[in-house]
């Protein structure tokens, strides 16, 4: 991969997560590039959770008063 893995959009590094996934299942990796492959898998996972954590931190939720109007914003409980 010529790709530094920050540089990676969320797409491209999930997809690049889902080939490597593919490629360690499939069995067909030497042990040398099955490590390289594992720790490179390792960043993209950590590198993605990030940015959904980032991303879920943005999120906002929209408050009602008693009446059912929208009253202002409150950060997104993910619960």
């Amino acid at each position: 991969m010529d790709t530094p893995p920050d540089d990676l959009s969320f797409e491209d590094a999930l997809k690049r997560l889902e080939e490597i996934v593919r490629s360690l299942e499939s069995g067909d990796a030497k042990l040398d590039d099955a490590i390289k492959l594992y720790e490179e898998g390792t960043r993209l996972r950590q590198q993605c959770s990030a940015r959904l954590d980032a991303a879920q931190a943005r999120i906002e939720a929209i408050r009602l008063d008693s009446d059912g109007r929208p009253a202002g914003v409150a950060p997104f409980d993910g619960g």
